[in-house]
């Protein structure tokens, strides 16, 4: 499906994660969503209460302080808290019904990761997801034989995209690595990101893998 198929429509995107932390190739994504989906808005969403995490992620308050200031200095990005002020379980599915009631003309552009792709049939109401949103996948280069190439759910072709993301070898869990081992990692996370982590002494234990 084009994007730019219906011309006036507002183009919103949803970007959601833990974001723990932010970090540059969530950037360049936010940057390469907008530009090839020619998006109006992108509602960057940390997560809450994860429900697919065995492991809950660094608290809310400095998750989000990070999103702002790793996000906000990009064009047309709103960092969106509400996932993180639900009690119980986050639910992409709920928060796509909140932005199309809020939204209702609007056309609904959920980025997710080729690895989140691969077990999109596993979330949540995910047949309600695809028809609520144009689902649009990241690839990237570096994950190639990681995992099976995704293939979209069959009758749900339509519904997806695909954006080709340069590779890039950073994640979030090899940045709490090496903040653990007392690393520099402003050079992928970004200077604000890197003092706030400093600051507030985040990630001082060894890695999660979640």
């Amino acid at each position: 499906m084009d994007p730019r198929s219906n011309p006036g429509i507002l183009k919103l995107g949803i970007f959601g994660g833990a974001f723990d932390p932010p970090h540059k190739t969530h950037a360049a994504l936010i940057e390469l969503a907008v530009q090839q989906l020619q998006l109006d808005e992108i509602r960057v969403l940390p997560t809450g209460n994860a429900w697919h995490r065995s492991h809950q992620p660094e608290a809310t308050v400095h998750r989000l302080a990070m999103a702002e200031l790793a996000f906000c200095g990009l064009d047309k990005v709103v960092v969106d808290a509400r996932e993180t002020r639900r009690v119980g379980p986050t639910y992409t599915v709920d928060t796509l019904r909140e932005l199309k009631t809020e939204n209702p003309s609007a056309e609904l552009f959920l980025i997710i990761g080729e690895d989140q792709a691969r077990a999109f049939t596993t979330w949540h109401e995910w047949q309600v997801i695809a028809n609520s949103a144009i689902i649009c996948v990241a690839g990237r280069a570096c994950l190639a034989g990681a995992g099976a190439i995704f293939s979209p759910p069959k009758s749900f072709e339509t519904r997806f995209l695909t954006l080709s993301l340069p590779s890039s070898p950073i994640s979030a869990t090899e940045i709490r690595q090496r903040i653990a081992r007392h690393e520099n990692v402003a050079p992928l996370v970004g200077e604000g990101v890197a003092r706030y982590i400093a600051a507030h002494h985040l990630y001082q234990t060894p890695s999660r893998t979640t």
